[in-house]
């Protein structure tokens, strides 16, 4: 059973060479497979493949955390990265791209089209050789960052233009409004925050081949320089919903002191009704004008309390 190869590439003096199938002679030093691991084929090669056992197995594994081992030579990883559809390049449907790096052999496999992947075969296209599996690890980590800048670099567009439209007052932004921005930003903390603990964890791991480490030290400061920019989105944010937060309060705190002086102005006047409107004898101002009277009066009796409440200083002007 042939595996689902996507696509791959010998590296040789003269250039990069498409590889027709997986088990043809290498011509170069170095090649690239990136198989679909939805396909019985790849995981039937993955089981046969000269790799030793334990990234085998993380190869074919269920398991989607992001993770890294080291058995020699040979460097497994589980990277996440976002989906893509075929008429959408970025989802936020997360995917996990399995990697493993080896002196002469590059294998990648995913279950689900990955973005990086593209960036990364874009990418091969244009450089004539690929200087060895650190240099590989480079490219596959490199085009997963830049899918994230970008994506946080619209998402910080998005919080601004949201402060913008608060300060300026004309249709601002509510809670409800940033939710999906709030989801996308920590969706994006916790995937550079994974990713960068695997690196950690492999630079500081003994058996890291030499030719690696460099890399991954590079690796760890781009990860974690650009995990700073999300959590500056984040700060961003959360400032933008604390002021929307405290507008709202104001204006609930407004509308309930507009309504409790409405109140205490109506209170007076709704006493002298209600002693007019009771069925008994002797009532005062009942005349001719009483009716005018008693409104009269009750006026009076709001206007009072108005005057009341301004010199005890429950006015606000």
């Amino acid at each position: 059973m042939r595996p689902g190869l996507i696509w791959g590439l010998d590296f040789t003096a003269s250039g990069s060479l498409a590889v027709e199938a997986c088990d043809a002679p290498q011509p170069g030093g170095l090649r690239w497979l990136h198989l679909n691991l939805a396909d019985h084929g790849t995981r039937s090669w993955i089981e046969n493949a000269a790799l030793p056992m334990d990234v085998r197995e993380l190869l074919l594994s269920a398991d989607t955390h992001q993770r890294a081992l080291v058995d020699g030579e040979t460097v497994g990883c589980v990277l996440h990265d976002f989906e893509r559809d075929f008429d959408v390049a970025d989802t936020a449907r997360i995917g996990a791209l399995r990697i493993a790096l080896t002196p002469t052999l590059i294998v990648t496999t995913r279950s689900h089209p990955i973005r990086s992947a593209d960036i990364v075969r874009q990418r091969l296209e244009r450089i004539p050789m690929l200087a060895g599996p650190a240099a590989a690890l480079d490219l596959l980590v490199g085009a997963i960052t830049e899918n994230v800048s970008g994506i946080s670099r619209t998402l910080s567009d998005d919080v601004r233009i949201a402060e913008d439209a608060l300060l300026d007052g004309h249709h601002p932004p509510t809670t409800r409004d940033l939710i999906g921005i709030r989801r996308r930003v920590a969706q994006l903390h916790r995937l550079l925050g994974g990713m960068r603990e695997v690196f950690h964890r492999l630079e500081e791991d003994e058996e890291l081949p030499e030719a690696l480490l460099a890399t991954v030290e590079k690796l760890v400061q781009r990860l974690q320089s650009l995990d700073g920019d999300i959590v500056a989105v984040q700060g961003q944010l959360r400032l933008l919903r604390e002021e929307l937060d405290i507008q709202a309060a104001q204006r609930t705190n407004q509308n309930l002191y507009i309504l409790s002086i409405m109140t205490a102005l109506m209170l007076p006047a709704t006493l002298v009704t209600g002693i007019f409107g009771m069925n008994t004898g002797g009532m005062p101002l009942a005349s001719s004008m009483g009716t005018a009277g008693a409104t009269v009066l009750a006026l009076g009796a709001a206007v009072a309390t108005y005057l009341l409440l301004r010199w005890l200083g429950f006015m606000r002007r």
